[in-house]
C-alpha cells in the first residue's frame, strides 16, 4: 500500500481543519461528538485522530487554525492601508469582519472551554500589541496627541474581550462588526489632534 504524497496530506489536513472551523463557528462545538464531527466532515474518526489525540486537543486546533486563518484575513484587508487611524480603524474592522461567521454558540463554547479562551485572549493580547504599536507610530507621526499608548490597547483588550463575550451586545444591541467599527472611530477620535 503506498502512502500518500506530503502534497495531498497536508492539503487535506488544511481541509479538514477548514470544514471543522467552519462547522464550529456556525454551530459551536460543546455538543458534537467526534463521531459527529467526522460525519459532518466526511472522514474517519481515526483521520481525526491523526489531526489531534482527543476532542479537547482536536478543538485547541481547529481554534489556532481559526485564528491564523483570521490573522491571514486581516493582512489582506490591511495591505495598501496608509496614515495610522486608517490602520487601526482598517484593522478593527477587519477583525470584527474575521469574527462576523462566529455564532453565539461558538463565542459561549468557546468562552466555557479553557483551552479555546485561552487562544482568543492570546491573540486578543497580540491584537492589542498592534494597536499599541500603532499608536506610538501615530503618536511619533504627529497624526495622534501624546497619550499613553499602553493604556489605549488595555482598554483596547477589554473592549475586545467584552466584545466575544456578548457584554456589549447584551447592553447595546450593537453586533461584533458594529461594535468593532464604534471601536475604532471611538478609539481614533479620542486620540487624533
Amino acid at each position: 500500500m503506498s502512502t500518500p504524497a506530503p502534497e495531498f496530506a497536508t492539503r487535506r489536513r488544511e481541509e479538514l481543519f477548514d470544514g471543522m472551523v467552519d462547522l464550529f463557528l456556525s454551530e459551536g462545538f460543546a455538543h458534537l461528538t467526534l463521531d459527529e464531527i467526522a460525519a459532518r466532515l466526511r472522514c474517519s474518526k481515526s483521520t481525526l485522530y491523526t489531526l489531534a489525540d482527543s476532542k479537547e486537543q482536536l478543538v485547541r486546533s481547529a481554534t489556532i487554525h481559526f485564528f491564523r486563518r483570521a490573522v491571514a484575513e486581516i493582512a489582506v484587508h490591511m495591505s495598501g492601508v496608509h496614515g495610522t487611524r486608517e490602520q487601526i480603524t482598517s484593522f478593527l474592522e477587519a477583525i470584527g469582519t474575521a469574527l462576523t461567521p462566529a455564532s453565539d454558540q461558538f463565542m459561549a463554547d468557546l468562552d466555557a472551554f479553557a483551552p479555546a479562551r485561552e487562544i482568543y485572549e492570546q491573540n486578543t493580547r497580540m491584537a492589542a500589541d498592534q494597536v499599541r504599536e500603532m499608536i506610538d507610530a501615530g503618536v511619533a507621526d504627529g497624526e495622534f496627541r501624546g497619550v499613553n499608548a499602553a493604556f489605549a490597547a488595555d482598554l483596547v483588550a477589554a473592549m475586545l474581550n467584552r466584545i466575544q463575550q456578548r457584554a456589549v451586545r447584551a447592553s447595546t444591541g450593537l453586533d461584533d462588526a458594529s461594535a468593532y467599527r464604534e471601536l475604532a472611530a471611538i478609539l481614533t477620535a479620542g486620540i487624533s489632534k
